[in-house]
This record gives structure tokens, sequence and C-alpha cells, in this order.
């Protein structure tokens, strides 16, 4: 079965920096395009970085500029390098295959606070 599993999430301050990973496993990583979602609390989830099995990067318009996709396929492994963090980057941070799964991992939490 495919898992996902997300690390590197802590508590930061507003403009700080964070680097989260996500390992996959039981799937030809190199052959999907893969993506990060987050869900805030009493929101619904959402897709803010992808990377296509070329390298093509797409965000959400309130992350462009701030975070970088990135993936590693020698390490089955991608990567959301999150800089210039915002309070409203608060979130419990996943992974998922594109097309996703219908399951998740159990996420990375970042908190934006002073």
């Amino acid at each position: 079965q495919v898992q996902f599993v997300e690390s590197g999430g802590d508590l930061v301050q507003p403009g700080g920096s964070l680097r989260l990973s996500c390992a996959a496993s039981g799937m030809i990583f190199s052959d999907y395009a893969m993506a990060w979602y987050r869900q805030a609390p009493g929101k619904q989830r959402e897709s803010v970085a992808s990377i296509t099995t070329d390298g093509s990067t797409y965000y959400v318009e309130s992350v462009k500029g701030r975070f970088t996709i990135s993936r590693d396929n020698a390490k089955n492994t991608v990567y959301l390098q999150m800089n210039s963090l915002l309070p409203e980057d608060t979130a419990l941070y996943y992974c998922n295959k594109v097309p996703r799964l219908p399951y998740w991992g159990q996420g990375t939490q970042v908190t934006v606070s002073s």
C-alpha cells in the first residue's frame, strides 16, 4: 500500500522558514506528480503546491514567491521550502500523489505565531 510520511513541521515566528519533507513508499515515485496540501482549523483542505514528473511546479496564489516545492526521486521524497511564513500559513500539512489517493498520512503541524 502507498504510504506518505510527512515531517519538518514546527512552531515558528512570523517571517521565519521551515522545510517540510514527505517520504513516499509503495509506489514508483518518479512516475507521479506530487502535491502538498494543508488544512487549517475549521477550513477545508487545500492544495498549495504541486510538482510534475519533469519538475514543473504550480502554486496557489497565496504562497507564490514564498514556498518552493521540489522532489528527489532517488530518495522518494518531496519537499516544501516555506519562507516568509505568515500566521495564516498555520495548518496541518500533507502530501499526496497526483491524482491523489483517498487517504492521507498523519501530516505535519506548522504553527506560525509570535
